[in-house]
């Protein structure tokens, strides 16, 4: 180690700790008025876990009134109460446009303590009243049929991020800040969630976050010690460590510690207000061109007991400060006196009946704690984020065909084209006719996925000094950011769709699969949403899959994997889209209806090397309105009556498709054939079961009722059959899929469809055994031709191990009427 190393390493790095009692001098009142309203929340946490009856304690605590399953989180609600409360009057302090995102994972019992208290829940439940009634309703919902599980989710107001599962809500409140410059996100996080990698990423995103343009994320690491059963890895780790780590990270670091009830008050009151003022003036600098070049963003760390305020022991065992109190700290309250007892004890230790009327309302006093109206977290309008959503004003799509190839001048196949550069067109256009309502969230392969267009009216988003020769494609305010976590893309996408904007998500195929979970957890708060009245729809979540496994080039097997159809397949009918477009145009006109759609997840498949253009812009739109259809001018006398149905289901595997109806139109000519394309996935479906699903008259006019029908398909064969399963004219004798096998290696394009068995070659194999069947002429000829095609495919290998390519008729390959 050089000695100027040395010199920084010994210098000290110092954190903000809070004097307390200078704050509890001059706050007094409002201090006072913060504890009492934590009596009220800590109170009402317990109780939801708890009780179904007697929730005043107005009588003597009976095993009755204890609920017959006891479910929910008690260890982390406390802490979640003491920010809420100290977050609801810095709102009041300063008129702040502010909501939190709650990162611990079963905090519900809190959260929904506060909503009750600031009315945001009986704006949406009308009987969850100030009253006995109410307040009975209230605490018996929790756990119970029909009512608020021990996480959140859509059904609780103010909620963008549920926690059911942990790691992505401080990203989640990132996207949410961003172009929002009002607003202040507070977000809390779990010292159990910490662990995992979506947060360990998020840390950074404050770097591609505008000061001058967007809003704030202030961050609380709640360290409470315990996860379910084992101390945290942050509960473990000295204030120093934490110190040099955060500071590392790049954030001013404030201290907010301490055993009595009256410290952490105090010094939460004091962080806050310096967190605020922080905040302010970063933006301040920056919204009068005086932009701080690393500016040290504030974040708080709150070290509390875990169950603070709870049961201390419990048959000779700490419960307040161990993960005993993770969950439910008396299980057996129902059965067990002793215990009833110990339960009743320590909810009476909050005094009830000071905090509520004779008519079972929260008092006066506790009421004015909360801010009023859109000020209440609960009910700040970027939670909903249909009500300020607003359209795309999206481009005619006729402004992105190819000069002179289109409508009756256009030659199909003439033209080579790659689908996603002429996609990247479209949207540069969006980006500048939309510059403050949508984002490109990338995982640095925009270039790589021949989007770079956009890069023409816009930059790459980044707020930290960058290296030489960059300056020209970074900007404060550039309109993509990329970043190589794809879980920091989806929680940014997921937070700046669920407050009122617009996104695209593009990624190589093979690494969608990565947030394969977020995309449920997300599919599954649209398909909750679809159910609750006041959620209003948002824009959708596309993704843009692009680099397929079909084209790896140099990367090889590692980078093969379709799986992530499966994934989106499996979500609710209500909720998933899948698209396989197989030309440009095609792609420009789905991500065109994608972007104008609400409420779905998206998928949108495209090969980025130039392919084939099969239609013109006016064919493509019809064809993709219809989600299938037959290309007859591809097809034997138009495809009637054919001996076979070739099916392409993605543009590579289309590709080939179309070179064995070719060979096979030119070869063997009494070989009757009919070409289909399906470009929406879901129309193979039942109607009855998607609404994107044919009926079964249509899906026989499609396919026939009888001609063997034999798929090209892009992914795994199992989607296919997934679909097709029940369907009357879709028997698995007659339908034959072929696919991705999970064979690949770093090899030439053609032969990975030799590899998988989906090859022209392949194809007309197949083709010729399934027309001999029924047709006497094709069979004539079956044998030679079958072997003929089979030697091809032997010679194939061959020929790529001595050159190295593909052959000259494969890689010269073009359509000809």
């Amino acid at each position: 180690m050089d000695s100027e190393t040395a010199v920084i390493l010994k210098k000290p790095i110092t954190g903000i700790n809070i004097a307390a009692a200078s704050v509890r001098q001059s706050h007094q009142t409002e201090l006072e008025a913060i504890a009492r309203y934590r009596r009220v929340t800590n109170y009402l946490a317990a109780a939801q876990i708890y009780l179904k009856d007697n929730v005043l304690l107005q009588e003597p605590l009976q095993p009755a009134h204890i609920k017959d399953r006891l479910l929910g989180h008690w260890g982390t609600s406390p802490g979640i109460n003491l920010l809420y409360a100290h977050l609801n009057h810095l709102i009041k302090r300063y008129d702040l446009d502010m909501f939190l995102v709650t990162g611990p994972g079963h905090g519900a019992p809190a959260n929904l303590a506060n909503l009750y208290l600031e009315g945001s829940l009986r704006d949406c439940y009308p009987d969850l009243t100030f009253d006995k009634r109410g307040l009975h309703a209230f605490v018996r919902s929790f756990s119970w049929p029909g009512g608020f599980p021990s996480h959140l989710y859509p059904g609780v107001p103010g909620t963008i991020h549920e926690g059911g599962e942990l790691g992505y809500a401080l990203a989640t409140a990132f996207g949410a800040a961003m172009d929002n410059p009002e607003l202040i996100v507070a977000c809390i996080v779990g010292d159990g969630e910490a662990e995992t990698g979506p947060t360990a990423t998020a840390w950074h995103c404050y770097k591609f976050l505008d000061p001058a343009e967007s809003g704030a994320v202030l961050p609380i690491l709640h360290v409470n010690g315990y996860k379910i059963s084992n101390p945290t890895i942050f509960g473990t780790m000295s204030d120093e460590e934490l110190l040099y780590l955060f500071t590392g990270y790049g954030y001013q670091v404030i201290f907010v510690q301490g055993g009595e009830q009256g410290d952490l008050d105090a010094q939460l009151y004091g962080a806050l207000e310096r967190a605020y003022h922080e905040i302010r003036r970063i933006q301040r600098a920056a919204r009068v061109g005086n932009r701080i070049e690393k500016p040290a963003w504030p974040m708080i760390i709150l070290r509390s007991p875990k169950g603070w305020t709870g049961i201390k022991e419990l048959d000779g065992q700490p419960i307040e400060g161990s993960f005993r109190s993770h969950q439910v700290p008396v299980a057996d309250a129902k059965t067990n006196p002793e215990h009833l007892q110990l339960l009743e004890q320590w909810l009476r230790s909050y005094h009830v009946a000071e905090l509520f009327d004779e008519q079972g309302s929260p008092t006066a006093e506790i009421l004015q704690q909360c801010p009023a109206g859109d000020r209440r977290m609960g009910s700040n309008p970027h939670t909903i984020g249909g009500s300020l959503r607003r359209p795309l004003d999206l481009p005619d799509i006729h402004e992105f065909a190819v000069e002179g190839k289109q409508s009756k001048d256009f030659q199909r196949g003439g033209l080579d084209v790659s689908s996603v550069e002429q996609v990247g067109k479209y949207l540069a256009e969006v980006i500048r006719r939309n510059p403050h309502i949508f984002r490109i969230f990338s995982p640095d392969e925009l270039a790589s996925n021949k989007l770079t267009a956009v890069l023409e009216v816009t930059k790459r988003d980044y707020q930290w000094p960058v290296p030489p020769h960059n300056e020209d494609i970074t900007a404060h305010d550039g309109r993509v950011i990329e970043v190589l976590s794809e879980h920091d893309c989806q929680a940014w996408l997921q937070g700046y769709l669920l407050t009122g904007r617009h996104g695209l998500f593009p990624s190589y195929e093979a690494f969608l699969n990565i947030i394969t979970s977020m995309m449920d957890q997300y599919a599954k708060f649209l398909k909750m949403s679809q159910e609750i009245s006041w959620r209003l729809p948002v824009s959708s979540l596309n993704y843009l899959e692009t680099s397929t496994l079909w084209r790896q080039e140099h990367n090889g097997f590692s980078h093969q994997s379709p799986g992530f159809i499966n994934s989106v397949l499996n979500k609710k009918a209500n909720v998933s889209r899948v698209y396989l477009p197989p030309d440009a145009y095609c792609l420009i006109s789905t991500i065109d209806h994608c972007l104008r759609s609400k409420n779905y997840v998206n998928l949108v498949i495209a090969n980025k090397q130039p392919m084939p253009q099969w239609l013109s812009m006016d064919d493509a739109i019809a064809h993709c309105r219809a989600g299938a259809s037959i290309w007859q001018w591809a097809s034997t006398d138009g495809g009637v009556n054919p001996d076979v149905v070739l099916v392409g289901i993605g543009d590579t595997l289309l590709l080939e498709v179309m070179a064995a109806a070719q060979i096979l139109r030119d070869e063997i000519p009494e070989l009757r054939l009919r070409v289909v394309n399906v470009t929406d996935l879901l129309v193979l479906e039942r109607d009855t079961a998607h609404p994107h699903g044919l009926d079964d008259e249509l899906f026989a006019a499609l396919f026939t009722a009888e001609a063997p029908v034999l798929i090209n398909f892009h992914g795994y064969v199992s989607a296919v059959k997934q679909l097709l399963f029940g369907r009357p004219h879709a028997h698995m004798h007659r339908f034959h899929i072929n696919g991705y096998q999970e064979e690949g290696t770093t090899t030439t394009p053609f032969d990975m469809n030799v590899r998988n068995g989906t090859s022209r070659y392949h194809l007309i194999i197949q083709a010729i055994r399934l027309a001999a069947v029924h047709n006497p002429v094709v069979a004539v000829r079956a044998s030679e031709r079958v072997h003929h095609y089979e030697y091809i495919l032997v010679d194939h290998r061959r020929y790529i191990q001595e050159h190295g390519v593909d052959p000259d008729e494969i890689k010269n390959w073009k359509w000809h009427d």
